[in-house]
């Protein structure tokens, strides 16, 4: 069946209003995509995994594009975070295929990381002006050396955290670069946080497509809705107080985070 046959308009509308919030809020796709596709549309946990991941990557591609054009990449960043990331991707692909996935097992340690990683993002969404302040109170006290392994140790869990449950690479990546790199702008931080999650996410999904399933009709009709989401939301832009966002979207994610484990 060709591809545009197998667009389904309540996918279409979930990309949209998913893109929406991305584009208006800057929280990742993973966070709200992957457990809306297992909660309220029953997709398999991993199938919903790795289609999120591939979703993510195309997206974020647009996304690198833009911030490399303005010059918002700190290049040296990107690679301290993949030199630990991509290794541990590579590895956790590696060991879900030698346990045998898909199986319940493996279904039930996805749906175990992905609560906790949302449980872990819900606070990081919600104290990440704290997180802000916090970190130019601490400017200098980590030399440079020490700030390039926790990058890299930073880019191990995510690279872990992200191939076991889509999410990872947006709120609690930016958390951590923020407190690791206080005199880079934040802008610079999205920038770098964006072009790291596109091989990361690539990957972890190539690694889901071999050992399992994606549903390409899916991914279409999501990019489908995305796309001009996050176009809309970014319009929207300070429409909603920051903090009234951030209360809501923490909420979701906490409540969404005990309801996946």
């Amino acid at each position: 069946m060709h591809l545009t046959e197998s667009i389904n308009l309540l996918y279409v509308l979930s990309g949209l209003g998913v893109g929406f919030l991305v584009g208006m809020t800057g929280v990742g796709g993973g966070s709200l995509m992957t457990p809306l596709l297992i909660l309220l549309f029953g997709i398999h946990p991993q199938s919903a995994v790795g289609t999120d991941l591939l979703y993510a990557a195309l997206t974020k591609t647009v996304g690198t594009l833009v911030h490399g054009r303005r010059q918002s990449v700190a290049w040296s960043v990107v690679g301290r975070l993949a030199a630990g990331s991509i290794p541990a991707t590579l590895l956790t692909i590696a060991v879900l295929h030698w346990v045998g996935s898909p199986s319940p097992q493996v279904t039930h340690v996805i749906s175990v990381a992905l609560g906790i990683a949302l449980l872990i993002t819900a606070p990081s969404v919600l104290f990440r002006q704290r997180l802000q302040a916090l970190s130019r109170a601490k400017a200098g006290s980590i030399s440079p050396a020490m700030t390039g392994r926790l990058t890299t140790l930073l880019g191990i869990v995510l690279g872990v955290m992200v191939t076991l449950s889509s999410v990872g690479a947006g709120a609690i990546g930016m958390a951590a670069l923020i407190f690791l790199y206080p005199g880079l702008e934040v802008r610079t931080l999205v920038g770098s946080d964006i072009a790291h999650a596109v091989p990361l996410t690539a990957i972890a999904g190539m690694g889901h497509w071999w050992i399992g399933d994606i549903d390409m009709g899916l991914l279409f009709s999501l990019l489908c809705g995305s796309i001009p989401g996050i176009v809309l939301g970014s319009l929207c832009i300070g429409l909603i107080p920051d903090r009234v966002q951030r209360i809501i979207l923490a909420a979701i994610l906490l409540t969404v985070g005990i309801k996946v484990i």
